[in-house]
C-alpha cells in the first residue's frame, strides 16, 4: 500500500470521523490544504442507482453560479455560416472535416466540445478519442446544437456535465481552493440540486448515499447530506 507523507497524515488527523455541514466543511478543507498551487476542489457523490440498467442512468449539466475558476477551452465542429458564428462567439478551436482529422490524430487541447447536428456523422467517428475523455458532444447535455453562441458562452461561464460511472459515483469539480468558502458552498449546492432533479424514476430507496468534498491533493471530508438538501 502507498505511504502518505507527514503533511498528508497531519491533514487527515484534523478531520473527525463524522459528516460535516457544508459551511464547516469548506472552511476545514482550506485548513487541511498543504500544497502551494491552487488545486481543484471536487465533489464525489455515491448514488443509490444501478448504472447497468438504462433506466437508472444519471446524466446532465449544471451552470455553477461561480464558475470553475479556470479558462475553459471550447472546440466547435461546424461549417459554413455556423463556423463563423462559433469563431465570433469565442470558440478556441473551430473547424469542420479538417478539425475532425486533426482530432483523429490525437489533438485534444480543449476542455469541452460542441457540434452542429449536421457534423455529428463525422464527429461520431472520434468516439475512441473523445469518449474516454468525456468530450464527445451530446444533444442530451446541450453540446449538439445549432445555437452555438449560447452553448459556447455557457461552457465558458462554468457549465459542467455530470454523469454516474459504473460504480454508481458522480465525480465533478466545483471550483478552486482559492474560492471563498461561500462560493464553494453555492457551487456544491447547485450541483447537488441538479443531481437530485436528474433522479431516475426507477431509482429506489435512498438516492444520495454519501457525499465527499476534497481538493486534488487533500484528504476527503464527508458531508452531511441534510445541509445540501440531498
Amino acid at each position: 500500500m502507498p505511504k502518505h507523507g507527514k503533511k498528508y497524515t497531519a491533514a487527515v488527523a484534523k478531520i473527525e470521523q463524522r459528516p460535516y455541514p457544508i459551511d464547516e466543511a469548506v472552511h476545514l478543507l482550506k485548513d487541511v490544504s498543504y500544497v502551494k498551487f491552487d488545486q481543484a476542489v471536487d465533489l464525489d457523490i455515491r448514488l443509490g442507482v444501478d448504472p447497468r440498467h438504462a433506466d437508472q442512468q444519471v446524466r446532465g449539466t449544471v451552470a455553477l453560479p461561480h464558475g470553475l475558476g479556470k479558462t475553459i477551452r471550447v472546440a466547435v465542429f461546424a461549417k459554413g455560416e455556423k463556423l463563423r458564428e462559433a469563431e465570433e462567439a469565442g470558440a478556441d478551436v473551430a473547424g469542420a472535416e479538417d478539425l475532425v482529422e486533426k482530432v483523429s490524430k490525437g489533438f485534444v487541447d480543449f476542455d469541452a466540445a460542441v457540434s452542429t447536428p449536421d457534423m455529428m456523422r463525422e464527429v461520431g467517428k472520434l468516439g475512441r478519442v473523445l469518449g474516454p475523455r468525456g468530450l464527445m458532444p451530446n444533444p442530451k447535455v446541450g453540446t449538439v446544437t445549432m445555437n452555438l453562441r449560447e452553448a459556447i458562452q455557457e461552457l465558458k461561464a462554468g457549465k459542467v456535465e455530470f454523469r454516474v460511472d459504473k460504480a454508481g459515483i458522480v465525480h465533478v469539480s466545483i471550483g478552486k481552493m482559492s474560492f471563498e468558502p461561500a462560493k464553494l458552498r453555492d457551487n456544491a449546492k447547485a450541483l447537488i440540486d441538479a443531481i437530485v432533479r436528474a433522479k431516475p424514476a426507477a431509482a429506489k430507496g435512498q438516492y444520495i448515499r454519501s457525499l465527499y468534498i476534497s481538493g486534488s491533493q487533500t484528504p476527503s471530508i464527508r458531508l452531511d447530506t441534510d445541509t445540501l438538501g440531498a
